[in-house]
């Protein structure tokens, strides 16, 4: 009995196997992607949720846990900032977590919101999570590097924006 690979469709030998793995390709960061976006939704409506986190003062408040990393900070002026404002830096943390996670769930807009999420994990890396030692028990530097495929790659499968991108191709 002779066991061989189709030919065609993928211009070579193994051309069904090829295919499952280009599948397996285009849906490989769908996992990440769900991830990061319970994630990010999830620590967005914990903040809003959240008694006294938005005050300037007292205990689980963002102002009390900015203040206690003002010194250790990479970057004390970006603290500073926040400080001016605890409650409004609060609430744009808040809603950007929940624009991304939202962004990266239904793949809408999704390089965009993973530069949302991007930033906002180099921002809280650069203050709350830098005196961590050793640097990679910091846990806001690898949920930067997981946001940066979906910078680069997009959500090209089970997605708006594949939807929205087929529905272009349709109609031109």
């Amino acid at each position: 009995m002779t066991h061989g690979y189709r030919m065609g469709g993928y211009g070579g030998l193994g051309g069904e196997r090829l295919g499952r793995r280009e599948n397996a390709a285009r849906h490989a960061l769908l996992p990440l992607r769900i991830f990061l976006g319970v994630t990010f939704l999830y620590a967005g409506i914990d903040k809003l949720t959240q008694g006294g986190f938005f005050a300037a003062t007292g205990s689980g408040s963002v102002g009390e846990m900015m203040r206690s990393v003002r010194d250790s900070s990479a970057i004390p002026a970006l603290v500073d900032l926040a400080l001016k404002s605890p409650a409004g830096f609060g609430y744009a943390i808040a809603l950007g977590e929940l624009a991304v996670g939202l962004g990266a769930l239904f793949g809408l807009l999704t390089r965009i919101a993973a530069l949302g999420g991007a930033l906002i994990s180099l921002s809280l890396w650069l203050t709350v999570s830098w005196q961590s030692t050793p640097y990679y028990y910091g846990n806001d530097l690898p949920y930067l590097m997981a946001w940066l495929p979906l910078v680069l790659a997009g959500a090209p499968s089970f997605s708006l924006d594949a939807v929205l991108a087929d529905r272009r191709r349709r109609m031109r």
